[in-house]
């Protein structure tokens, strides 16, 4: 698959990453991690693999959660520096009021590494490839529509316009939808917040105006399954529909997939992989090693039944394949970033 082909290479520096880590004399005791949304499967995941990794290194790894509040982000970055944690690891609840923050770390001589969005004056940011991730699931939406959709496609965006990252994954979706439908159209472009229950509310009300779509694309399974929810709760069949999530970030992908008719395709992005590699960047941060801007963390995507190559899940828990994930190789540079936004 195209996907496939894209994700051959990688930079040498992401490539030695985890091993110099590992290797590093000099390790962080203390490690502190705020997230923006801890009760989100995606974020749960992402602490596993910090947790994971960071018992293996002999660091302690603390979190505290943002619950989507800015104010409550910086106090709780502000309580890890006056404790005197070695690193920050930061979510962003908003690009721009992580800024200051960002210049209270520096004057603490505390390292911070952002995940998943990016902040100005930032050091460096773990993060998947948003466009690329977006670009590659809107190909395969669109190969799927070419073929079992009379090849047409009529999309409705279940977006979160306030993040770039997610800005870049709608963008990317639709791009690649129309390398093999050029005539595709966007019906709606909503802002489902990232999560279900704003998701499902904006997807019912855009429904009941125009329900003319046959593609549901969400930019994170929540906003994918709010988006199909709607869809079910209108009565309508899934014949003829396609939903296509983004994140494989916890059980709710793995049973769509599995009992969802329309649910054929996910963008996965590894939360684990996102965390355990957050953790290596800030040991080379707190051992003065130089880093990318953008430590790329790698995407799959998955068909049908392609999640069980990564995944092994008995029912009620999901456990990670490390050696298939670990395989994985995230393109050298991404096709769009942020700053293609301003442009």
């Amino acid at each position: 698959m195209q996907w496939s082909k894209s994700i051959l290479f990688a930079s040498a520096a992401v490539l030695a990453l985890s091993a110099a880590a590992a290797h590093a004399e000099n390790m962080p005791k203390r490690i502190g991690y705020v997230t923006n949304y801890a009760t989100h499967e995606w974020y749960q995941n992402v602490i596993k693999g910090m947790k994971a990794h960071g018992k293996e290194l002999g660091i302690e790894v603390e979190v505290q959660d943002a619950n989507l509040d800015i104010a409550k982000q910086v106090a709780a970055a502000e309580d890890f520096i006056a404790k005197g944690v070695d690193v920050l690891i930061i979510t962003p609840v908003n690009e721009e009021g992580v800024v200051p923050l960002l210049r209270q770390a520096k004057a603490a001589n505390v390292p911070v590494v952002l995940e998943g969005n990016p902040v100005k004056g930032m050091t460096t940011m773990v993060a998947i490839c948003d466009y690329d991730t977006g670009y590659f699931s809107g190909v395969e939406a669109g190969k799927y529509a070419k073929e079992k959709l009379g090849g047409t496609a009529k999309v409705m965006n279940v977006g979160l316009p306030l993040l770039s990252a997610t800005v870049l994954r709608s963008q990317g979706f639709m791009d690649g939808l129309k390398t093999i439908i050029p005539e595709a159209v966007m019906v709606h472009d909503l802002d489902g917040g990232g999560n279900p229950d704003r998701a499902l509310e904006v997807s019912s009300a855009a429904l009941a105006k125009n329900a003319d779509i046959n593609i549901i694309y969400g930019i994170n399974d929540s906003s994918s399954l709010g988006g199909l929810q709607a869809w079910k709760a209108a009565g309508k069949s899934q014949d003829g529909l396609l939903t296509v999530g983004t994140g494989g970030e916890g059980l709710a992908f793995i049973n769509a997939m599995q009992n969802e008719p329309s649910y054929r395709i996910e963008a996965a992005m590894f939360p684990e992989k996102e965390g355990f590699t957050a953790i290596d960047a800030a040991v080379k941060l707190f051992n003065n090693e130089e880093v990318p801007e953008h430590i790329v963390s790698p995407t799959a995507p998955m068909n049908g039944e392609d999640w069980k190559k990564y995944y092994d899940y008995d029912g009620t828990t999901r456990t990670i394949k490390w050696d298939a994930v670990n395989a994985l190789k995230p393109p050298a540079k991404c096709m769009k970033t942020s700053a293609d936004l301003k442009k």
